[in-house]
């Protein structure tokens, strides 16, 4: 009689590979990270050429938290699958949405997701799978937004949306990207659809917000940030209060942490103050992205928007400051990565493992 293997048993019999990928799938879509973990090592140990082994692997060290062991885990699975639709689309995720933003091994990291995605984009409209050419241009639109590339994310966009035309996601990124260009109308219209197929998203409220207020509707503002932070509280922290005297003293106290060099630079350039920044300010350089990114001069709690210039917010209440959300932002709601970007192949869930596809994966 052969008796259930249980983990750890020396004397259970082997499991073959394939069903050590299928018990790696099974374990990973349920949220059991570890035992994935266990099983996808499993695997790779049975037959080291298996990429969905090493790419199950990769994909769950990634959910642990353990990015760096993720990350050349995926370069390993990359070695062996370069070609690999699921391993693309997954290594494209990981280096997009899930590694920290680290400033130049953040631009390094969105370079190589874009490289992965552009890669996975040509391979799967070759094999005739749209729907996943639509997920990997959307995941090259997204690092294209956080490098500031607003116009080239549209273009991508464009071939995304003809594919899903009423994904939120693709909306969502769309709206974005014309917000970043100060194109507000056509970012309202796109924005309301999404809203349309999807009321209860924290990002469109919180991004119409932004708009209203740039249009100076300043009770349409309030109702979409009041509904951001009703949808999701922990992203979109209520108003910091600070009078203008404060967030003066403040803006003087970051100017004088700033390094020695970048202080003598900064005498001979203006710096001002403004409720809100003009169009030409805003369109007069290539900043990062208005609506990312944010950063916390000392005596505020709570971050500012890293804009050409300083400026103080809308107020939602007298002498409060808005924050931008901190944290992880367009997130998965349950599962957060430090990015917290919509992840178009495991549902929102964490890393994207092969399991994703709707076929199992081969060996």
């Amino acid at each position: 009689m052969v008796r259930p293997r249980q983990p750890g048993d020396p004397h259970a019999p082997a499991e073959g590979l394939d069903a050590l990928l299928e018990a790696a799938g099974t374990a990973f879509e349920a949220g059991r990270t570890e035992e994935a973990l266990e099983r996808a090592e499993a695997a790779a140990a049975r037959d080291p050429r298996s990429v969905p082994a090493l790419h199950y692997r990769a994909a769950a060290l990634a959910e642990l938290g353990r990015i760096d062991e993720a990350r050349d885990a995926y370069e390993a699975a990359l070695a062996r699958g370069r070609d690999d639709l699921d391993l693309l689309a997954g290594a494209a995720d990981f280096y997009v949405n899930v590694l920290p933003d680290d400033d130049d091994a953040d631009r390094e990291a969105l370079d190589r997701g874009i490289a992965l995605a552009r890669r996975g984009a040509r391979l799967a409209q070759k094999a005739g799978e749209p729907e996943l050419t639509a997920d990997l241009q959307l995941v090259e639109a997204i690092a294209l937004n956080q490098l500031g590339l607003a116009t080239e994310a549209l273009e991508r966009l464009a071939s995304a949306e003809r594919g899903q035309p009423e994904r939120v996601e693709v909306l969502l990124e769309k709206g974005f990207a014309l917000y970043e260009l100060s194109r507000l109308d056509p970012a309202r219209a796109v924005l309301l659809r999404a809203e349309a197929l999807d009321p209860e998203e924290p990002w469109t409220q919180h991004t119409l917000g932004l708009i209203a207020e740039r249009r100076g509707e300043e009770e349409e503002a309030r109702r979409r940030f009041a509904r951001a932070r009703k949808l999701a509280p922990d992203e979109f922290p209520r108003p910091v209060a600070l009078a203008p005297e404060a967030f003066d003293a403040a803006v003087e106290d970051a100017l004088a942490s700033l390094p020695e060099p970048v202080r003598r630079y900064l005498s001979n350039v203006a710096i001002t103050v403004e409720d809100l920044p003009s169009d030409d300010d805003l369109l007069a350089a290539d900043p990062r992205p208005l609506s990312r990114r944010p950063v916390r001069p000392e005596g505020v709690d709570g971050p500012l928007e890293p804009l050409p210039l300083l400026h103080r917010a809308l107020p939602e209440e007298p002498g409060a400051l808005r924050p931008q959300p901190g944290g992880a932002h367009r997130a998965d709601r349950d599962h957060p990565h430090p990015r917290g970007r919509p992840l178009p192949r495991a549902g929102r869930g964490g890393a994207v493992g092969p399991g994703a596809r709707l076929n199992p994966p081969k060996n």
